[in-house]
């Protein structure tokens, strides 16, 4: 073989081999009608809108707000109604392969099971146990980031340097949970049993004379590491929106109180608490709602191994991993009857404080 034609054969493995005239004549295909379709649903709409606006008399206004909520209405009922019915639908069901009579050949058919896969998710132990975890994470994690949120917004209120510390610990809130993970995973966290230590932490520790600490191995220590992920992210989107809120209390009431012999912790929980009741409780549900939702951090750093496991990472697994949707169907179920207390509290509290204004 020559010279020449070593970089010949190395060049059908490259990835830019299969680029030729055929794959950019299909390119062109697929961008003329995604172009075609969008010119065509524009067309639509307007036309739409457009006989809307020609109805007269007293149904004009129903018919023209039919017309702007009917696309929204109909996206929903495509991408998150018919989704959601169809996966509490297989809750109750168990995928099974069947042998055809005629044919033998075995296919996938839907028995109706009832229950079933809810028992297992609250009986086997696994399962039950990232049921448990994803219950410690919806109280820490809200817990613990408005509250260190909220210190951190009283404490430097009207400070000096006060944009430059808020924007210290609103950074995290620009890193993907991916990011974190892998920054708490192999640079925190990391772990060498033998060996210097690499880990931050570790590194910290072994310096001070104490022995090194496996933090995502020992349980249930390594669930509350992980926890502290979630809360260094959270935290800085907690104190921005507090702070916001405490900004908007009228600086007279507590002179007022000042004036009246209240000292600043009697002014903080008397004055300003009351006052950003309404935010607290936003702040509160929306990180509740992000913990229950959680995926990226357990996935990244643990894979769920050593009872760290949670409801969205189990139902991840058995979904797609194990084959098994409808056990996953289930879990997905229980972490939607988890979000929807919480949902219905926060509107409650919003309601509640429109009424007392």
């Amino acid at each position: 073989m020559t010279s020449t034609e070593v970089p010949l054969s190395l060049s059908r493995g490259l990835p830019m081999a299969g680029l030729d005239g055929e794959f950019w004549s299909t390119q062109g295909s697929n961008v003329s009608l995604a172009a075609i379709a969008i010119v065509a649903f524009l067309v639509v709409v307007a036309a739409v809108m457009f006989g809307a606006d020609l109805v007269r008399g007293v149904i004009r206004d129903k018919v023209q707000l039919m017309v702007l909520i009917a696309p929204v209405l109909l996206l929903l009922g495509i991408g998150l109604i018919w989704p959601a019915l169809s996966t509490v639908w297989l809750s109750f069901n168990q995928v099974v392969q069947e042998p055809d009579p005629a044919t033998g050949i075995y296919t996938s058919v839907t028995q109706f099971v009832g229950l079933e896969n809810y028992r297992f998710a609250f009986t086997d132990s696994t399962t039950l146990r990232s049921v448990i975890n994803t219950m410690v994470w919806m109280v820490l994690v809200p817990g613990l980031s408005t509250s260190i949120g909220l210190a951190y917004a009283v404490f430097i209120d009207r400070a000096k340097g006060e944009k430059v510390l808020k924007s210290l610990v609103f950074m995290p809130m620009a890193i993907s949970f991916v990011g974190a993970s892998v920054i708490w995973g192999s640079i925190m966290y990391d772990y060498n049993q033998v060996g210097s230590q690499t880990g931050m932490l570790n590194a910290l520790i072994t310096k001070m004379g104490f022995p090194a600490f496996n933090f995502l191995n020992e349980a249930p220590w390594n669930t509350l590491f992980l926890i502290l992920i979630l809360v260094w992210i959270q935290t800085g989107f907690a104190m921005v929106i507090i702070s916001a809120a405490i900004k908007g209390v009228p600086v007279e009431m507590n002179e007022a109180a000042s004036l009246d012999g209240a000292n600043a912790w009697q002014r903080f929980w008397s004055i300003t608490v009351p006052s950003i009741r309404a935010t607290l409780v936003v702040v509160l549900t929306t990180i509740t709602i992000a913990s229950l939702k959680v995926y990226d951090i357990v996935r990244t750093v643990t894979q769920g191994r050593n009872q760290t496991d949670i409801v969205a990472n189990k139902m991840y697994v058995l979904s797609f991993v194990e084959g098994r949707e409808s056990l996953g169907a289930a879990l997905a179920v229980i972490l939607f009857v988890f979000v929807i207390p919480i949902v219905i509290y926060n509107v409650r509290s919003l309601n509640k404080v429109k009424e007392t204004r």
